[in-house]
């Protein structure tokens, strides 16, 4: 038993067995991991919604979007070392390995200054633009002025962890993580319910527990030098920086769209007003951990190709993106059949307000399909990642959200204009989301089966 249990949270060289078997054996303490890291923001919701009120609730869930729209380095970084890290292992590359965790670790450290500052200045102006109301914009600036004064934390987790996944080490973040998250919870109800410090508190909370995670994960890295070496050397500026940024940056521009995309939505959410906010929050917390095994399953299977391209076996890649594929499909379709099911008793854990309960599961009902489409794009958009291919998972990106979702959203909202509804029916919010993650799944599986992501394989 014991053996079993070291075999599957144990470090996985996807090279050699079974693809489908190695993919699962990577994805099951990946998917723990990120549900454990969604509860961040989903405790903050519970926590504010309950002890102050449906306001910092809406409050908490206007900055989120504005928040992932200023990581968008960071996820760049993140996955390009991934990806780098991923296929000189596959190689056995020990020295490009070696500066590519060097180079990660700086760019880091340099992208986290320079948003604390810059974001901290631009903040207010940001939410001003996006009309957020009276009522929750003070909550606002402060739940992100103290997230962004501790974005160190955040930045090198998502970077370290990002490095320990390219190794084939998925548990050791999940361990790390799973102690961050109690530790949140435990400060989350200690700061507002003990202390009564509002959305502060829940900010607070989270940068603490994620400066744990970091300084762990620190550590890991440092007893792993049988794989690279961990030298002052490696940390000088190389070339190594300038393709973690070529690989990483489309990635990012795809979060930055989608995250950009998100705030320009939630300015025409704004206008419907805090029920429907604080609806959009519940929604998409509830999103958080439905598309978790999606965004599991689509690292994974950037971590699989990325070994198998550097290690040359381009079939097994083929082989592993069918089966993979499979799985996650067939995973997104329970968790489809949940939502339709128990909707109701999911919101239900977000407020009492049985008129926000209500809303929020009939607008969860409109998306729950698309979780299934999304299983499609995320593993064959992690397969041509992990190739080395993140543009055309970028354009593909950019079409299902500038030019599919946010017109969609808008002009439903226009159509539908009437006395009773003058701003327009609010569920073009969830209509045109779903429409885009449907679209999106068509294309990304056409450009996969061209296969052109074949040809970008680090050399």
């Amino acid at each position: 038993m014991f053996a079993g249990v070291k075999r599957l949270f144990g470090q996985v060289d996807m090279t050699t067995g079974r693809p489908w078997e190695k993919i699962v054996m990577f994805t099951i303490p990946m998917l723990i991991g990120n549900i454990a890291q969604q509860l961040y923001n989903t405790v903050d919701s519970i926590v504010v919604g309950r002890y102050v009120g449906d306001n910092a609730l809406a409050a908490v869930g206007s900055a989120s979007p504005i928040f992932n729209l200023l990581l968008v380095l960071f996820v760049g970084i993140s996955m390009g070392a991934s990806i780098m890290v991923s296929q000189y292992y596959g190689s056995k590359d020990r020295e490009n390995l070696s500066r590519t965790i060097g180079s990660s670790l700086v760019l880091t450290g340099v992208a986290s200054l320079i948003l604390m500052i810059v974001g901290s200045v631009a903040i207010r102006p940001i939410l001003e633009l996006l009309d957020t109301p009276d009522s929750i914009i003070d909550w606002c600036t402060s739940y992100l002025l103290i997230l962004l004064w501790g974005i160190a934390g955040l930045a090198y987790y998502n970077i370290l962890t990002g490095i320990l996944r390219g190794l084939g080490d998925s548990v050791s973040a999940l361990v790390y993580l799973l102690v961050a998250t109690v530790l949140n919870i435990v400060l989350d109800v200690w700061f507002v319910a003990g202390f009564k410090l509002g959305v502060s508190g829940v900010a607070l909370a989270t940068v603490i527990a994620q400066f744990v995670s970091a300084v762990m994960c620190v550590f890991k890295l440092r007893r792993m030098t049988a794989y690279f070496d961990f030298k002052a050397k490696y940390f000088s500026p190389s070339r190594n920086m300038i393709t973690v940024l070529k690989l990483g940056l489309p990635s990012g521009a795809t979060q930055a769209i989608f995250s950009l995309a998100m705030v320009v939505v939630q300015s025409l959410t704004n206008s419907f007003g805090e029920l429907v906010i604080a609806a959009n929050v519940i929604i998409m917390r509830v999103d958080g951990f439905a598309m978790m095994p999606n965004f599991s399953f689509g690292t994974a299977m950037t971590t699989y190709s990325g070994q198998n391209v550097g290690a040359g076996d381009f079939d097994r890649v083929k082989q592993g993106a069918r089966q993979g594929t499979l799985i996650a499909v067939a995973t997104s379709a329970v968790i489809t059949g949940c939502i339709v099911l128990f909707g109701h008793n999911l919101m239900a854990i977000f407020t009492e307000t049985e008129e926000l309960v209500n809303l929020s599961a009939n607008m969860m009902n409109i998306l729950a399909v698309g979780y299934i489409a999304m299983a499609v794009t995320q593993s064959l958009s992690g397969i041509m990642r992990g190739a080395g291919d993140t543009v055309t998972p970028m354009w593909i990106s950019m079409l299902t959200t500038v030019v599919i979702r946010v017109p969609l959203a808008y002009g439903i909202a226009f159509l539908t204009k009437s006395a009773e509804r003058p701003q327009g029916d609010y569920r073009c919010l969830w209509i045109s989301l779903l429409s885009s993650w449907v679209l999106g799944a068509v294309i990304t599986w056409f450009f996969y089966a061209r296969g052109g992501w074949k040809r970008k394989a680090l050399r």
